[in-house]
């Protein structure tokens, strides 16, 4: 954001630890009350912080009610109030490494003796949801409460009954139970299932939610029980709070591993992401390995909670007014932040499609600087109500395009009047054509074929990574390549010379030559590979494997009837009409055959191991058979026919798509998630932290990376594998 701040001599601290109270006041009330946080956590962590710091310099500012003395908001009164038996307290925040130590040395001095280094320590997940408390008598569930302000809390049974997570009776097996338990946990939603809401949510013109935490408050805080039950709503538990009348030598666990355990057996879900650790400098090992491997997992978690594991300790370190001292959450980089909305434009990617997307004022998030989010289709910018000028929130997750979440009514920079609401464009901005929205779709197109936009981006697209991958020609280069006049489809990228480039601006006769040579490499692609680059709608990477293997040759392909093409597992009617409109329009055919020509291969061989690309440009088109169709050379044996291989982590010698073709190749299947009937999971360097601990517990065979090679030769396990 920009805009200088004033200086420490300018600012009277009476008055800003005032403003901060109100500022801090209102955030909680949206966040905790109303489900509509409108600033990142990491904004309001800031918030915190300021006025801790305040208060600590001048405890006459530490006034009675203080936000950094109370825990949440108040109940709004929407449903009944529940008082918790034992206060739902909060955690304090570590935001680097640093104040974790500091926090253990905190510890060391309130317990002298304490050794840091032999200190068994609990870290989970901290997950983004909507922490919960479950009342159980003699077994059977009976209450269920949000935190609230940590002692008032409001009474959601009837919502919270309707989740399949929660057992409404525990396990008789773990039995005999104490005549009052009472269990504490997370509500949250998954991220994939937290989308495909939000995406419901646009098109019916309902509310977007900002993030998976609040699409879970707003699930939960339904005064219709049946709208909670259609939503994808999870449970972990992570705490026993009060228990009363517990059995002799029952429902008193000595630890914090123990108590989980405990709930487990008696039919609560507990992560599989908890690790219990021994000593400070592996739980920072722990919080690092988690940050690195957040988006492997399928709930979105924004930090850790390390925990002492000792329950006898938590009695001697006691609690400060709002937060234990045995714990403390370790919080991630921010992948959300505030900046300002500057402009909205309109994109025209390859098949015509018109995406929103905001131009930002510069603004650090997750470790990039991001300029650039997107804002999805028509309905997701009308529903999110942002307009250039607006201060925005803007989110980064790993590798996924940032995207802007919403706007912020409220505080630092928002400006006192907002500008008119946007209205998405008529015409196209690269050529001036149409955009039409069609019936019963989110996404509006530019409907003219020709429109430079779109062809820059479908060559990009066959030369993608995914596609042909092509190296030297990103996005910039095929620009260029359009302006000169020098390509218009595919099959003008096999027709360049190394003369045709030289002198071009940043061209080279080395940088020419390099260019030319690797689209000649890319004529080896298999043509799953080739029906990937087509672009043809509605087929990835998976429908592509399936058609090639089914009709092994393009040749073969173009003459397949509809009928035929729609009985390919997973592909389907939708699937087999796009394929046959794109074969059957006369200006493709005719690139198709230029591709032929130029010795693009078209035909499907089976992956020997791996997709590797040829040293030189690729093979003769195969012999043609009896029916004129091009024979298909007899692909790998069927080792792995029937199992399922779970790839994590990188392998030597293969992308993630090489590694899944190998396995899909000789028969077996290459599903994204580990279950009990997984044949095994092959680990790589960074692995996903869930399918290695799901395998784990499951006891499904782990086979290490670089062995993978002989699971693929011979189907079998490898002697030695785990």
């Amino acid at each position: 954001m920009n805009g200088s701040a004033p200086g420490v001599a300018d600012v009277d601290p009476a008055a800003r630890a005032a403003e901060l109270r109100t500022l801090i006041e209102y955030h909680n009330e949206r966040y905790y009350a109303l489900d509509s946080p409108e600033i990142p956590d990491a904004e309001y962590d800031a918030l915190v912080r300021e006025l801790v710091r305040l208060e600590t310099a001048r405890p006459d500012l530490a006034v009675p009610g203080s936000p950094t003395r109370v825990v949440g908001a108040p109940p709004l009164g929407i449903f009944a109030e529940v008082r918790h038996r034992v206060p739902m307290m909060s955690l304090d925040n570590a935001v680097s490494e640093e104040e974790l130590l500091a926090w253990a040395e905190r510890l060391r001095r309130q317990l002298p003796g304490l050794d840091l280094d032999r200190l068994e320590l609990e870290c989970e997940p901290k997950v983004d949801g909507v922490a919960m408390s479950l009342t159980y008598l003699d077994g059977r569930f009976s209450q269920a409460a949000t935190r609230g302000d940590g002692v008032t809390g409001e009474d959601v049974t009837a919502n919270v009954a309707t989740m399949s997570d929660v057992p409404s009776e525990l396990d008789p097996g773990a039995g005999p139970y104490p005549r009052l338990v009472e269990v504490r946990g997370e509500v949250y939603m998954p991220t994939a299932d937290f989308t495909a809401l939000n995406d419901r949510q646009a098109r019916a013109g309902l509310k977007v939610f900002a993030n998976p935490r609040n699409s879970a408050a707003g699930s939960l805080r339904q005064k219709d029980p049946s709208v909670t039950a259609g939503r994808p709503l999870h449970f972990w538990a992570y705490q026993i709070g009060e228990v009363e009348g517990a059995p002799s030598g029952g429902w008193s666990p000595a630890s914090q591993s123990a108590a989980l355990a405990l709930l487990a057996a008696a039919g609560f879900p507990v992560s599989p992401d908890v690790v219990t650790v021994t000593g400070i400098a592996a739980a920072s090992e722990r919080c690092r390995h988690l940050a690195g491997r957040r988006h492997d997992l399928p709930y979105e978690i924004d930090g850790v909670v390390v925990k002492v594991d000792d329950l006898t300790l938590h009695e001697r370190l006691g609690a400060t007014a709002r937060a234990p001292r045995w714990a403390i959450a370790f919080k991630f980089p921010p992948e959300e932040r505030m900046t300002r909305l500057l402009a909205i434009e309109v994109s025209i990617g390859r098949t015509g499609r018109a995406t929103p997307f905001a131009r930002l004022e510069p603004v650090l998030v997750g470790g990039s600087t991001v300029e650039l989010a997107t804002l999805h289709n028509e309905d997701q910018v009308r529903a999110k109500d942002v307009r250039p000028g607006d201060m925005v929130v803007v989110r980064k997750a790993g590798d996924v395009i940032p995207e802007v979440v919403g706007h912020v009514r409220h505080g630092p920079g928002v400006p006192r009047r907002r500008g008119p609401a946007w209205k998405f464009p008529r015409h196209c901005p690269s050529c001036g054509g149409p955009l039409v929205r069609l019936e019963g779709e989110s996404d509006t197109y530019c409907t003219n074929i020709d429109c430079p936009a779109q062809r820059v981006q479908r060559l990009a697209h066959f030369a993608s990574r995914a596609a042909m991958d092509i190296e030297w020609l990103g996005e910039e280069r095929v620009t260029q390549l359009i302006r000169e006049g020098l390509v218009a489809d595919p099959a003008d990228l096999y027709e360049l010379r190394a003369g045709d480039l030289e002198g071009l601006e940043r061209m080279g006769p080395l940088s020419a030559a390099n260019l030319v040579r690797a689209i000649g490499l890319s004529t080896g692609r298999p043509l799953s590979r080739l029906l990937v680059a087509l672009g043809v709608r509605h087929v990835g990477p998976a429908a592509a494997r399936g058609i090639a293997r089914a009709f092994g040759s393009l040749a073969a392909l173009r003459s397949a009837p509809v009928e035929s093409l729609a009985e390919v597992a997973g592909v389907g009617a939708v699937i087999a009409d796009s394929v046959v409109e794109f074969l059957s329009n006369p200006a493709n055919r005719t690139v198709l055959d230029r591709l032929a020509a130029a010795n693009v291969n078209t035909v499907e061989p089976g992956f020997a191991g791996r997709a590797s690309a040829p040293t030189e440009p690729g093979p003769e088109p195969a012999a043609a058979g009896a029916d004129g169709a091009q024979a298909v050379p007899a692909g790998p044996p069927q080792t792995l026919a029937g199992k399922s291989v779970v790839v994590t982590g990188t392998l030597p010698g293969y992308t993630r798509a090489e590694a899944e073709e190998a396995v899909l190749a000789r028969g077996g299947k290459s599903p994204g998630t580990v279950s009990s009937r997984t044949f095994a999971v092959v680990v790589g360097e960074s692995p996903g932290a869930a399918k290695l601990t799901r395998a784990e517990s499951l006891g499904v065979p782990v086979v290490a990376g670089d062995r993978f090679d002989e699971l693929l030769g011979t189907g079998e396990i490898p002697g030695g594998a785990g």
